[in-house]
C-alpha cells in the first residue's frame, strides 16, 4: 500500500452516536500512520469526553463549526453559510482529501477529491420506521434532493453494508461510483472472569429507529436486570434512572460504555433501522450473547453468530430473551460466536479499506486539477 505520509485529510463529522465513534476512531488510526487529518464538527458541539478522544493523538486536530447537520436544516437555510464556513476552513488547512460523513456538502466547490461515507439518511429511516408521512413537506423534498445530489457530486459514496448501499441506491436512483467498507473496531480484552447476569441495550433513548422501549417494557418481567445506555435527547445526556425495572445509565464516555458491554452477558439490539451497528460489533468484541433484530444489515454481518427475532413481535423477544438467560451452554457458545465473527471486522481492514481509497482518489487528482483549471469539469 502507498502510505502516502503527510495526506492532509478534512474529515467532516457530527457527533450525534455512532458517527463521531466512526470518524474519531478511523482518524486516529490514519494520525498514526503518518495522515494529517482535521476533524470538523457539524451540529451539536463535542461533549468535554468527546474531545479527549481526540486531544494528544498525533496528526490530529479539531474544529468546532456551529453549521447545522442536514436533517436539521431540511429546507436548506444554512447552506450558504455553510459553504462560506467549510470553503475557509478548506483554505487554510488546504487538504489533498474531503472526507464527508455528511451528503450536501459534496455539492460545494472543493478542489481537491471528495468522498462520502453514508451513515444513513431520514428517508430511508423513516421507511423503516413508518414515519414517511411525517416527511412530505417542501422542506423534505429539498433536502433529498440535496442527498440525491451530494451523494453524485462525490467522486465516491461508501455505506458501511451492501444492504446498506443497496438500500440508498434504490431510494435516491444512483449508479455505479460506490464502494462498501465495514466498520471495525480494536479489539476489546474480554474479563478474565465470569460474566455479570445483565442484559444490556444501548444507544439514542429518543430515536425511535432504535426502538429501546421495547427492551426496557421487558424490565419488570425480566429474570435479570435490564440496562440501557444512552442520552434522553439530541445534544444532550441523560442522569442515570430508572423506570419500570430497568435501569437508564444516561450518556457515557465511550471508555465507560464500554466496560459495561465487558461486564454484561446478553446484548439486545431490537433496532428497525440500522446501517451497520457500531455498538452490536463492540458489544460482540467484548464477549456478549447477541439478540438482534431481524433487519438485513444485522443479517449480513452477524448471520449464524446472533439469535435473531421479529421486531415487531414483542413477545418474541421476551422468550428469546428469558431462553438466553436461562440456558448457559446456549449462552456462552453465541458468547463465543460473537468474538469469532467480530474477528471479521477488525479496524485495521477499515482503515486499509479507506488508505486504498485515498490513494486512488489521489492517483486521478493531477487529471481532475488539470480538467478543472481547463473548465472542462465544473466544482
Amino acid at each position: 500500500m502507498n502510505s502516502r505520509r503527510g495526506t492532509r485529510i478534512l474529515m467532516t463529522t457530527d457527533t450525534v452516536g455512532g458517527v463521531w465513534t466512526f470518524s474519531v476512531t478511523l482518524a486516529r488510526a490514519l494520525g498514526a500512520a503518518g495522515y494529517h487529518v482535521l476533524v470538523v464538527t457539524l451540529g451539536p458541539g463535542p461533549t468535554p469526553a468527546q474531545r479527549a478522544m481526540i486531544s494528544g493523538y498525533p496528526g490530529l486536530s479539531l474544529m468546532e463549526t456551529d453549521l447545522q447537520l442536514e436533517w436539521q436544516d431540511p429546507a436548506g437555510a444554512n447552506v450558504s453559510h455553510a459553504r462560506a464556513v467549510l470553503g475557509e476552513i478548506a483554505h487554510r488547512f488546504a487538504p489533498d482529501i474531503v472526507h464527508l460523513n455528511g451528503f450536501r456538502e459534496a455539492t460545494f466547490e472543493w478542489e481537491v477529491p471528495t468522498l462520502v461515507v453514508a451513515h444513513s439518511c431520514v428517508n430511508s429511516w423513516a421507511a423503516a420506521c413508518g414515519e414517511t408521512g411525517c416527511f412530505a413537506g417542501r422542506e423534505w423534498t429539498v433536502y433529498t434532493s440535496a442527498v440525491r445530489a451530494g451523494l453524485a457530486a462525490a467522486d465516491v459514496w461508501v455505506a458501511p453494508t451492501s444492504a446498506f448501499r443497496d438500500q440508498l441506491a434504490r431510494q435516491y436512483g444512483l449508479s455505479a461510483n460506490s464502494r462498501v467498507i465495514w466498520n471495525g473496531v480494536d479489539s476489546v480484552d474480554c474479563p478474565s472472569g465470569p460474566k455479570l447476569p445483565v442484559v444490556l441495550g444501548a444507544g439514542r433513548v429518543w430515536d425511535k429507529a432504535k426502538n429501546l422501549s421495547v427492551i426496557s417494557s421487558l424490565a419488570a418481567k425480566s429474570d435479570w436486570p435490564i440496562r440501557i445506555a444512552g442520552p434522553s435527547g439530541v445534544g444532550a445526556g441523560s442522569a442515570a434512572g430508572g423506570l419500570n425495572g430497568c435501569e437508564f445509565l444516561g450518556e457515557m464516555s465511550h471508555d465507560a460504555l464500554l466496560r459495561e458491554m465487558k461486564a454484561a452477558s446478553v446484548f439486545v439490539s431490537p433496532a428497525l433501522y440500522e446501517p451497520f451497528g457500531l455498538s452490536v460489533l463492540e458489544a460482540a468484541s467484548a464477549g456478549c450473547a447477541l439478540l438482534l433484530s431481524d433487519i438485513p444489515t444485522f443479517r449480513e454481518l452477524w448471520d449464524g453468530a446472533a439469535i435473531f427475532f421479529d421486531h415487531h413481535d414483542t413477545g418474541a423477544l421476551a422468550e428469546r430473551l428469558r431462553s438466553l438467560c436461562s440456558d448457559d451452554v446456549q449462552r456462552m457458545r453465541l458468547q463465543r460466536a460473537a468474538i469469532e465473527r467480530a474477528r471479521r471486522y477488525p479496524l485495521r481492514n477499515t482503515v486499509s479499506g479507506y488508505r486504498l481509497l485515498y490513494d486512488s482518489l489521489l492517483a486521478t487528482a493531477p487529471a481532475r486539477r488539470s480538467m478543472t483549471e481547463s473548465g472542462e469539469m465544473l466544482a
